[in-house]
């Protein structure tokens, strides 16, 4: 057994071929062929389309290295899911075999935006490409794919499904039903509408079926990050995200679960009820705060007990809960904090020797390779302390606890004479600086991350 973030993890055997925990696309790709071979689409027409994809989203930065959760592999990801489930579905007269093909190029172009001018997916963009792009158009032709249908059936993947987005993004739908042959009677456009449903389910169900709950974590932080949610919310807005899904989804929902292998429906579950079970700690740790009166304390940390061997450990798994982009010294992590020229100090909980539940880390400017966007006209002059993201355990963002460490950083770079002070931070976090008076400088803002911001200060 495993535990992260205090949540005790199961492991299962896993039998062949279900590809849990794989975020490998190549072994995606094969597992998706190998299902449509199974159905009988074994045409070139069909490989040419899923390698088309995979080729699209390397070449324009959405591929494994790209850290947005809207990345090659999350769309190979939903269209294994979702053939997976209406393999079965078909075998039990639920989806006609006719419309795998549909299911297939949807899910495979769901989030595919070649501008990504932010994370949060564009079907509209999606569409327009599946309308427009003369390769794709030429290889749905030859597989006798109406690009129409296609279309209608990524523009009901959008997420949140309200009553306002619903209205608008219904009558696109119905435009689109219109265009096509196939579509032309009330009962071809309620089963596509159906088949649309379950594509925008098996997206929402898609890789939370296929790993534990380290890679559900994952997820989540990854979503957080890319669509700027601050981390106080990560845990709270998982669970409404499943609520959601398994309440106002419920009948579509089972349907998918139950269409999946035993493993897949286990992974699913217990990674739901871990994102509970955090939120319930969430909870318990901010009564003990209110109610308890429990307090902070940020400490500096002597070099003695920065060489400590547990010292450290605790520090590290405190930064793993960051999302990886903001895991500055990562491969080096060890040894920065056992560093001299490191500025570190931590925040405990009840007294100056209480449990670790957070630290502020940073150094000189020259020891860290920022984006090639970003250009700090200080650099090289040794005159700025750069102050890598803060670590707080979940649970425990939103408390203050991360501005007193952070104040406590600032003190320390002026005592040891720099002149600036540099980080990075969310756009409204520091607006709200600005706002009560911070003497921010400067902000430079990141793309396609706009939301998050380089920033300096003079100390």
């Amino acid at each position: 057994m495993r535990l992260i973030h205090g949540v005790e993890l199961k492991t299962y055997m896993i039998d062949p071929p279900l590809l849990l925990q794989s975020q490998n696309p190549v072994a995606l790709r094969d597992e998706i062929q190998r299902i449509l071979v199974t159905n009988g689409l074994d045409r070139t027409c069909y490989t040419n389309i899923l390698d088309y994809t995979i080729e699209l989203f390397e070449s324009n930065g959405l591929g494994v290295n790209y850290y947005g959760y809207h990345n090659i592999v999350h769309e190979l990801e939903v269209t294994y899911v979702t053939l997976l489930a209406a393999q079965w579905q078909s075998l039990h007269g639920k989806v006609a075999k006719e419309d795998l093909p549909y299911l297939f190029v949807a899910a495979l172009f769901h989030d595919y935006d070649p501008q990504k001018t932010g994370e949060r997916p564009h079907e509209e963009d999606a569409v327009k490409f599946v309308i427009s792009d003369e390769k794709l158009h030429l290889l749905l032709k030859e597989a006798g794919i109406d690009k129409n249908l296609v279309a209608a059936l990524i523009l009901r993947t959008t997420y949140p499904w309200t009553d306002e987005i619903r209205k608008n993004v219904e009558k696109q739908i119905d435009e689109y039903s219109s265009k096509s042959n196939i579509a032309k009677d009330d009962n071809k456009k309620e089963h596509f509408r159906k088949l649309g449903w379950f594509l925008s389910v098996a997206d929402r169900i898609g890789g939370y079926a296929l790993g534990d709950f380290v890679k559900a974590m994952e997820m989540a932080q990854k979503n957080a990050y890319t669509l700027a949610w601050h981390p106080y919310y990560i845990v709270r807005r998982s669970v409404s995200y499943f609520e959601d899904l398994l309440n106002n989804e419920a009948e579509m929902c089972q349907g998918i679960l139950h269409s999946l292998p035993k493993e897949m429906r286990k992974n699913f579950m217990d990674n739901v009820l871990s994102f509970m079970k955090l939120r319930e700690q969430e909870i318990q740790i901010e009564a003990a705060l209110v109610y308890d009166n429990a307090r902070f304390f940020a400490n500096i940390e002597p070099i003695s007990r920065r060489r400590d061997p547990d010292f450290v450990k605790t520090l590290a798994q405190i930064h793993e809960e960051l999302p990886l982009p903001l895991q500055f010294k990562k491969e080096e992590f060890n040894e920065s904090v056992m560093a001299p020229y490191t500025i570190l100090n931590t925040l405990r909980l009840g007294s100056e020797n209480g449990p670790i539940i957070g630290f502020a880390k940073g150094g000189p400017l020259e020891g860290y390779k920022l984006r090639p966007e970003i250009n700090d006209p200080n650099y090289g002059m040794a005159n700025t302390m750069f102050l890598e993201p803060i670590a707080i355990r979940v649970g425990y963002w939103g408390q203050r606890g991360g501005r007193e460490i952070r104040l406590l950083f600032t003190m320390q770079a002026q005592a040891k004479g720099f002149k600036y002070l540099t980080s990075f931070a969310l756009r409204d976090v520091i607006s709200g600086r600005i706002q009560r008076g911070e003497q921010i400088e400067f902000t430079q803002p990141l793309n396609p991350e706009h939301w998050w911001n380089y920033y300096g200060i003079r100390l």
